[in-house]
């Protein structure tokens, strides 16, 4: 009897031990799981050009007062572009009117804002967004014939209009998603443009 009981007693601790080796198992793999599907969530790149830049005589201008509306309506459109924590980081050229154009949003959502290297190319601006602020809202503020390369860079749309010389309305959001077909998007914002007649 005290032998059947013993043995009884080593079944229920043997099925115990599998139950939390099955449980410490599965909740290892939900955690694994959900991390990596954390790391491999859509990246998503917004890309625009700087706003209208003065005509006073510069070698470095910064924003007319219609380029500081423009870039304050940016700061309106995109703060709050994710309902849960706005624009992650923003690059910038390394002029005057690039960083003009991102202080209101940088400062309204406390973005870090990096500087473009000259020496950096499209493709390396593209693996630095990619490795730094990979599952993240990233905004890019550059040149107008910078625009249709990077956005080819991320395997966007390469079928992206040319940009007249006083065309500052354009916002495109590429979305890179870790697994499947990168998608953009063209958006305008602000005043818009006219062609001269």
């Amino acid at each position: 009897m005290k032998q059947q009981q013993g043995m009884q007693a080593q079944r229920r601790k043997r099925r115990r031990q599998r139950r939390l080796v099955s449980i410490a198992g599965f909740l290892l793999f939900t955690t694994g799981m959900a991390w990596f599907f954390e790391l491999q969530a859509t990246t998503t790149v917004i890309v625009t050009r700087y706003a209208e830049k003065s005509v006073l005589s510069s070698a470095d201008p910064g924003l007319s007062p219609q380029g500081q509306a423009r870039a304050r309506e940016l700061a309106r459109i995109l703060g709050d572009v994710d309902v849960v924590a706005g624009i992650d980081a923003v690059f910038v050229l390394p002029l005057r009117r690039s960083l003009e154009t991102s202080v209101p949003l940088a400062t309204l959502n406390n973005a870090p804002v990096h500087t473009i290297d000259a020496s950096e190319d499209v493709e390396a601006l593209v693996l630095r967004i990619l490795d730094e602020y990979k599952g993240k809202i990233v905004l890019v503020i550059t040149e107008p014939e910078i625009i249709q390369p990077l956005i080819a860079e991320m395997h966007g749309s390469k079928k992206l209009p040319d940009m007249a010389d006083r065309e500052h309305d354009n916002l495109y959001i590429v979305s890179i998603p870790w697994f499947g077909k990168v998608k953009t998007l063209r958006l305008r914002y602000g005043v818009p443009y006219r062609p001269e007649s």
